[in-house]
């Protein structure tokens, strides 16, 4: 009989300190779980911060200055652009006409007098 309480005895202790460690283990991964979804809101919170900020570096005014400022950038004329065939020849670019002279000095306009 005692052998049988003195087992009985063992098989509760050992099954209390299964108990606590399977309970110190659940609380770790809860911790651990707290953790992990406390860093994916803050990347998300930086995402959406990110993405705010992409969209005002974007802006088409922005663009345009840098590519002025930075890249010596300039718009297209036709007298800048040059067409390429699929052959590979260029197509020679459009060149505007020069602006026409002025035709000389104009004449001043004289006002007519009134004749007495």
């Amino acid at each position: 009989m005692t052998r049988l309480n003195l087992l009985l005895l063992l098989a509760v202790v050992a099954t209390a300190l299964y108990l606590v460690h399977t309970q110190y283990l659940s609380r770790q991964l809860y911790t651990e779980l707290d953790r992990s979804q406390q860093e994916a809101r803050r990347l998300e919170l930086d995402h959406d911060r990110l993405q705010v900020e992409k969209r005002a570096q974007a802006t088409p005014l922005r663009v345009e200055k840098l590519a002025k400022e930075q890249l010596q950038m300039r718009t297209t004329t036709p007298a800048i652009t040059q067409y390429v065939r699929p052959d590979g020849t260029v197509i020679p670019a459009v060149v505007a006409p020069p602006p026409a002279p002025p035709a000389g000095p104009a004449p001043k306009p004289t006002a007519a007098r009134p004749q007495r």
